[in-house]
């Protein structure tokens, strides 16, 4: 694709194009590096997520709403490591387009879709702990898997829906628009749709998230106070309120996740919105942490999730062939 002058230092990314843009000269040794690395993140990233999947998806005792959320936010984050991460990289490294102006405009919707995506599931988490917390007696009812589904499906719907309006309704790259050459696909809105998107895809859901759990972390915090004083008082201690314990403990392990996601979405989208060149630089390194987040929740899983270590252990050992392993409990009462 490149093309060399007679100095052997200029390249260009469409060679029988006279307007294509210059393509930035790496070292072999930097080319192989860079794809190496990317090429082991997304890996990494789809390998991780999958586990996830399959566990939640083959053991019958995980078909849990809070568990049906951490699916789809699984099939989020696999999708950023098999789409987004190695798109991203390849554009990184080339630092041209290769795909088309019709995949350029498809690639904008995706690449916003998925954080989107994520974003979205991270508020279903938000209601279901402060339901399960705060709410406990009437959680059996408001909550169920099957409102769950369906609330993870319009979650997919509206976010595909806004994403492909917001592209279609804006001036994406027909690989001609940034710097007036042929072989970049950047993406451009208005000043509305900024506002809009401001509101819909930033303020609105962070404000949501982080109401929703200062509450469930101060409900947690005094119902674990009562149970650790009765404990220590020698009083028998009820089923539900060991129950209501385990809820508070999910809530701080999926708040862990909601915090880490938080804390590299939010400096990235006030970034993102400078027009000077060294913030949308920073921006651009944040993003990149916001993928590399994906490969980190499955980690925070395995580090406060009994029953995602044994369901590892059962998949890596194959023994999920085995008749009637969709049966198995691999977690004990309180564990969950």
């Amino acid at each position: 694709m490149a093309y060399e002058t007679e100095d052997n230092k200029t390249q260009y990314c469409f060679p029988a194009i006279n307007s294509s843009c210059i393509k930035t000269i790496r070292s072999t040794h930097e080319y192989n590096i860079m794809y190496v690395f990317f090429s082991l993140l997304s890996a990494w990233t789809v390998f991780l997520n999958l586990l996830v999947i399959i566990s939640i998806c083959h053991f019958k005792k995980l078909h849990t709403p809070t568990n049906m959320l951490i699916l789809s936010l699984a099939v989020a984050d696999l999708l950023i490591g098999l789409i987004i991460i190695p798109l991203n990289a390849i554009k990184l490294i080339e630092t041209c387009w290769y795909f088309g102006d019709n995949f350029c405009g498809l690639y904008s919707v995706v690449i916003g879709l998925l954080p989107s995506a994520s974003l979205s599931h991270l508020i279903l988490i938000a209601v279901d702990r402060y339901v399960a917390v705060c709410h406990p007696l009437l959680y059996p009812q408001k909550i169920t898997t099957a409102k769950t589904i369906l609330s993870i499906c319009i979650c997919w719907f509206c976010s595909t829906a806004y994403n492909t309006a917001l592209v279609s309704s804006n001036t994406h790259s027909d690989l001609q628009i940034m710097d007036g050459c042929y072989g970049k696909c950047f993406f451009t809105i208005s000043y509305a749709w900024g506002v809009t998107d401001l509101i819909i895809s930033f303020l609105f859901p962070c404000a949501v998230i982080i109401t929703l759990y200062l509450r469930i972390f101060y409900v947690a915090h005094q119902q674990v106070k009562v149970i650790n004083s009765l404990l220590k008082g020698g009083k028998h201690v009820m089923k539900g309120s060991l129950k209501r314990k385990s809820e508070g403990k999910a809530a701080l392990t999926l708040g862990l996740i909601v915090t880490v996601y938080l804390l590299c979405y939010i400096p990235y989208f006030i970034l993102s919105l400078s027009e000077n060149t060294e913030m949308i630089s920073i921006a651009f390194v944040l993003l990149w942490i916001l993928y590399i987040n994906s490969a980190v929740n499955p980690i925070i899983y395995a580090l406060f999730y009994p029953w995602f270590k044994m369901s590892v252990k059962h998949i890596i050992t194959l023994k999920i062939f085995q008749p009637a392993s969709s049966l198995v409990t691999i977690f004990t009462d309180y564990q969950s």
